[in-house]
């Protein structure tokens, strides 16, 4: 892990994470996660998620753990909420239904759009 960051990074979404949305915040997460001990996903502005969202986030939590590092789900609207509840997976994702405004309460963070 050179060259990691204790910073949290934020990587926000907007929109919609499917099919032709979610390799590239498959790339972005992985990116972060290479570099970050910390990675916050903003999905405040995310309007649907589909399967193949799914598959990007537990690639990168798998990544995570892999590293050592931690990713949290930070504003998760309702609708993406009950699709991780549906599927089980908000038992093995890091879910915090706060909003990011500037990094996380008290800690600046860097911010990428992963959109």
């Amino acid at each position: 892990m050179n060259g990691e960051s204790n910073e949290p990074f934020t990587v926000r979404v907007k929109g919609e994470i499917d099919l032709d949305t979610a390799p590239p915040l498959r790339c972005a997460l992985a990116t972060a996660l290479d570099s970050h001990r910390e990675v916050v996903l903003d999905l405040s502005e995310v309007t649907f998620m589909d399967c193949a969202g799914l598959g990007a986030l537990v690639r990168a939590r798998n990544q995570a753990d892999r590293r050592g590092a931690r990713l949290v789900l930070h504003g998760a609207e309702p609708h993406v909420v009950r699709l991780l509840k549906l599927t089980g997976l908000h038992r093995h994702l890091a879910v915090d239904p706060r909003p990011v405004t500037d990094g996380l309460p008290g800690r600046p963070g860097r911010r990428e759009k992963a959109r």
